[in-house]
């Protein structure tokens, strides 16, 4: 961890305690949510859901009698970024620091353009007689979702890595289209599994779509928490690297309580039905 002292040096010394006192504070808010209401793990990944997405049953997965804590179009962002986050992770781009090649970019961008297009023609079948270019589907929602995590999380892990490490490398992220064509083809299982909603998979998904959420939130708080305290390129270990992402993660929930505060007071407030 970033907690370092000097009995000879007073600003070292109030460096030092600065930094276990932000471990607490950190550390007290992730246990606040784990450690209180709702009690059981679908209500808790529900609310982490309340605080990203409209959370629609008629756009939204379901499984055993349970809809999913995630509409099917943020339902396959968070677990394509989950996807790739882990792909990367696996096949040793730990510290990687750049972007994909600009051919690969381009293909990330084309999935991102891909969900935008899908979500406008979604979003105007919202409104009675508005012309639209075709039906949507939930499974159609769920795919480019993924598409986008994947996407997201191919710009958003070197992005991290460049911030947190000092020895961070300049290996893209993506390597080529073979590793890309790997990712897709994981996701495409998991975009099967979802479909299929299978009684067994309710709590699996749940628990990994809202993982998807919180890495995804954590690691850009993470960056901004580096780039506020001047610390980018800082960590050259895991132990140095656990304040910064411990506090990029707390400030992840306290993100998603007071988001969820505000929607429970504007909704109410308006009538809405969410």
């Amino acid at each position: 961890m970033i907690i370092t002292t000097n009995n000879d040096n007073p600003r070292s010394i109030a460096r030092g305690w600065l930094s276990w006192l932000l471990l607490i504070v950190s550390l007290l808010i992730v246990g606040a949510f784990l450690f209180s209401p709702p009690w059981t793990m679908l209500g808790k990944t529900h609310l982490v859901g309340y605080a990203i997405c409209h959370q629609i049953p008629e756009r939204s997965f379901h499984i055993a009698g349970h809809q999913l804590p995630l509409c099917a179009r943020c339902s396959g962002t968070f677990l394509g970024a989950l996807v790739g986050f882990t792909v990367m992770t696996v096949r040793g781009r730990r510290r990687a620091g750049s972007l994909p090649s600009a051919f690969i970019t381009v293909i990330l961008v084309c999935f991102i353009g891909l969900m935008g297009i899908d979500g406008i023609n979604s979003y105007l079948t919202l409104f009675p007689d508005m012309p639209h270019l075709y039906q949507p589907q939930n499974w159609l929602r769920l795919t480019t979702g993924i598409l986008n995590g994947l996407a997201l999380s191919a710009i958003v892990y070197p992005v991290f890595n460049y911030s947190l490490w000092r020895d961070a490398t300049d290996t893209p992220s993506v390597k080529g289209l073979k590793e890309l064509g790997l990712m897709l083809a994981i996701s495409g299982i998991v975009a099967v599994l979802v479909v299929l909603q299978l009684p067994p998979l309710l709590y699996p998904l749940a628990i990994l779509s809202t993982l998807g959420v919180l890495l995804m939130l954590a690691a850009l708080n993470t960056v901004i928490v580096l780039a506020v305290t001047g610390r980018e390129h800082y960590a050259a270990t895991w132990q140095q690297a656990v304040l910064p992402m411990i506090v990029g993660l707390a400030a992840a929930f306290l993100e998603i309580g007071a988001i969820d505060v505000l929607r429970t007071v504007a909704t109410r407030a308006a009538g809405l039905p969410f």
